[in-house]
């Protein structure tokens, strides 16, 4: 076994290779860029080494940078886990010339699983199933249309150097064929500088079902049972499980066999994955090979009890496989889904920000969280945005999926949209449960999946954030005057006295909508002896409740509720079993506390772009003047002075995206 090995990878992997590398004693060396300086790899690993800046192509992807980081470091083998290098044959040929061990395949089966198109000769050869297609060198539109037409419509076009749904079309009739090859073959040569093509029978209702297999170095291969991953979006994974659901033993040991055919037909070392479609009739046809450990690996360790990881570093060093075909044993139900920085309801478009609130369910038998950051860490322009995979088991797939549920609950995010609430509308479908599955899914119920949070959702939301609200003021109005020369001052009381009326008091929200405009809440606050009356969307509730830190313990119209609630730059994030509800408290002495605390500058609510700077350096405003206007949550937000006084210096341009609590402006007052 090694004694030190490097991981040329970042974030949730890298991290993962870590854990399984310090159980076996053996150290570790990271790479990171300039923008992974204070990362969790980074933190996590014996050693770490800068290898660029911030982009992939001038650090992480750097071949000879990495390899001379692990020569000088000692380390006797590279991990590079998924992505980065992990199928770059060129890589895995550097390695062998510099005498360091690549934990994953030969160059030679990289390349034979790199071409779509010559993958499947090799598959043809091997006897494994394939799709009805043509995937030959002949690329005469006339010929690939014969094939169509003889295949009979619908048919799948496919850049054969192609991945991620790029150079793909789906033909539902001849008369599309033409425009529908041109399209594909443009997008494929934008992407890939290749716009070879191969035609497929295209199946209306697949699953897509993966075999993980393992090989030796002693010709000795294994497959580790099944993964549906046929819940996607944009034909990437959004949810997968195993084993998959109506998965019989005679159908598992065919494409299990089929998978070993695959690997062992070219050379293969290591771990991968055979993916496959698989028909409503139980026929299964191969589509591709990925040669490398997969992302939703743990689903397999879980239900195996295997540590895939502690396999490959086995492997790699000259070990057989820990265990034979039929020592594989297949215990309970596992899932994972991914958390992503990510907004579904726009397209699923990435996000990023800072995580400036983080909690996570907590770990234990059943429930894992594979993640690579921490709260107070950055979600990157330059790196996919997945925040960490959540993993759940349980003894079947029903109560795993419940388990599942419950986890995403206890998964709270707040300041960055993410998928959380939408993984948990989709664990929750109805037609998910009854394992009702196939690459159409999310589409298919797109309207159950993707149903927008507004004003139609029940008041109790509004009525917690609103409840938060009244309970933090009061908070700070004790630690004010614990912190005052005169604690009893009526000044700090907070009971919403009126001369001659009753004790009233108004908070106001927004919130955003799926429309053009956000939704303006206004609530009606009464005093009680005990509690509160609110007067909100029409409702009335009387609320009481305790705030303990980010724990709201509420009770409405006498109704106990527990929630969690986060409160960043005037944004409050109520998270109930329903999901996550934000608001945007327009707290009316917003300006004038910022003044207070950040000593003479002004800072952004929220994060947003500058549209507009109304002062310049050395000019002298009054108490209520606007310098600056900014955009956030589909409003724009205007930042008044504070005070009288001068501004002294401007920090952002117009166009300029800003964080929430950064300073825009610093300003001196005038004294009183």
């Amino acid at each position: 076994m090694f004694n030190k090995i490097l991981i040329a990878n970042r974030g949730e992997i890298a991290c993962r290779v870590i854990r399984t590398a310090h159980k076996l004693g053996i150290r570790c060396v990271a790479v990171y860029s300039e923008a992974d300086a204070n990362a969790m790899h980074v933190a996590m690993a014996d050693e770490a080494v800068c290898v660029g800046p911030a982009a992939s192509k001038d650090s992480y992807l750097k071949m000879d940078t990495i390899l001379q980081v692990a020569q000088e470091t000692g380390a006797q083998a590279i991990h590079p886990g998924y992505g980065f290098l992990s199928e770059n044959a060129p890589f895995v040929q550097k390695c062998q010339e510099a005498g360091v061990v690549f934990i994953g395949p030969p160059a030679s089966a990289i390349e034979a699983m790199g071409s779509k198109s010559a993958a499947k000769r090799i598959m043809e050869e091997a006897k494994v199933p394939l799709v009805p297609g043509y995937h030959g060198e002949d690329q005469d539109p006339a010929l690939l249309k014969k094939h169509s037409d003889e295949m009979g419509y619908p048919v799948l076009l496919k850049a054969t150097a192609g991945g991620g749904g790029k150079g793909m079309r789906v033909v539902w009739s001849a008369d599309e064929f033409t425009s529908a090859l041109d399209a594909a073959k443009r997008e494929a040569m934008n992407g890939f500088a290749d716009d070879t093509m191969l035609v497929e029978k295209y199946l209306t209702k697949p699953r897509h079902v993966e075999i993980q297999v393992f090989c030796d170095q002693h010709g000795n291969s294994v497959y580790l049972a099944e993964r549906d991953c046929s819940v996607q979006r944009r034909h990437q994974k959004v949810v997968e499980e195993a084993p998959a659901p109506g998965m019989s033993d005679v159908l598992r040991k065919a494409m299990g066999e089929a998978a070993v055919r695959a690997a062992e037909a070219i050379g293969y070392v290591g771990a991968g994955t055979v993916e496959f479609l698989l028909d409503e009739d139980g026929s299964f046809y191969f589509m591709e090979m990925n040669t490398r450990l997969q992302v939703e690996h743990p689903v397999t360790e879980l239900i195996t009890g295997q540590d895939l990881v502690e396999w490959q570093l086995a492997v790699a060093s000259g070990q057989p496989l820990p265990i034979t075909q039929d020592e594989v044993q297949i215990n309970g139900h596992a899932v994972e889904v991914r958390i992503y920085a990510e907004d579904p309801d726009n397209d699923f478009l990435p996000a990023t920000g800072k995580l400036e609130y983080l909690r996570t369910p907590e770990e234990n038998r059943y429930v894992r969280v594979d993640t690579g950051v921490r709260e107070g860490d950055e979600v990157s322009i330059y790196y996919d945005p997945m925040i960490a995979k959540l993993i759940v088991w349980d003894e079947n797939r029903d109560r795993a999926m419940q388990r599942m549920s419950q986890a995403l609950t206890e998964y709270r995010i707040a300041g960055m949209k993410t998928n959380t609430h939408f993984l948990k509308r989709l664990i929750d479908n109805k037609a998910f449960r009854d394992a009702e599955l196939d690459t159409g899914f999310i589409e298919k119920h797109e309207a159950d999946l993707f149903e927008a949070h507004g004003g139609s959702q029940s008041a109790n939301p509004l009525a917690m954030a609103t409840l938060y609200t009244l309970l933090k003021q009061k908070q700070d109005r004790q630690a004010q005057a614990v912190r005052s020369h005169d604690e009893t001052s009526p000044w700090h009381q907070f009971s919403g006295w009126r001369l001659n009326e009753e004790p009233t008091h108004v908070v106001r929200f927004t919130q955003e909508s799926s429309g053009d405009e956000p939704i303006e809440h206004e609530v009606t606050v009464n005093w009680l002896d005990r509690g509160f009356r609110l007067t909100l969307d029409g409702h009335i509730m009387i609320a009481d409740g305790t705030l303990n830190d980010d724990r709201l313990q509420a009770s409405l119209n006498g109704h106990s509720r527990n929630a969690f609630v986060a409160e960043l730059n005037g944004h409050v994030t109520v998270f109930t079993d329903q999901g996550a509800f934000e608001f945007q408290w327009q707290r009316p002495d917003l300006d004038n506390h910022d003044f207070e605390e950040e000593g003479g500058s002004l800072t952004a609510p929220m994060n947003g772009s500058i549209v507009a700077v109304l002062v310049e350096p050395g000019q002298k405003v009054t108490k209520g003047t606007a310098m600056v206007i900014m955009e956030a949550m589909k409003m724009e937000h205007t930042i008044t002075a504070s005070a009288d006084g001068t501004v002294t210096e401007i920090f952002f341009q117009p166009g300029d995206l800003v964080e929430g609590g950064a300073d825009l402006l610093a300003f001196e007052a005038e004294e009183a």
